[in-house]
């Protein structure tokens, strides 16, 4: 088991349905938590059989400033989803955090999990 971790990745996306949301890109900060099959790569010293972190990083980057969305729980799914189409991840968590979504809040947060069973 080998568990990767991106912690705190910031970027900016439309998120919400008011029309200020819509008119303005927010920060959204982004943490993922994946549970990748790497026994061959590390077996093997194979760069090939591991797990690309920074090719996943790009495409959730790609997925998130590139589309429009207008709740956190589906901002936070698609990305869920993009993460589990490799068929080495056993899990993954992804949260996703809206600073200042609440006036007396520092952020609010949306945090969703998936598992494929083996």
């Amino acid at each position: 088991m080998a568990i990767i971790r991106v912690k705190n990745l910031l970027l900016r996306t439309y998120i919400g349905f008011n029309s200020e949301e819509i008119a303005n890109k927010q920060d959204v900060i982004i943490n993922m938590t994946i549970d990748v099959n790497l026994n061959n790569a590390i077996r093997n010293d194979s760069v090939d059989e591991s797990y690309d972190y920074k090719t996943i990083t790009k495409k959730i980057i790609f997925l998130v400033q590139d589309q429009k969305f207008r709740m956190l729980e589906k901002l936070t799914q698609s990305i869920l989803d993009e993460i589990m189409i490799n068929k080495n991840v056993r899990f993954a968590k992804v949260e996703v955090d809206k600073p200042h979504a609440l006036r007396f809040a520092e952020s609010v947060s949306i945090e969703l999990e998936a598992s494929r069973h083996e």
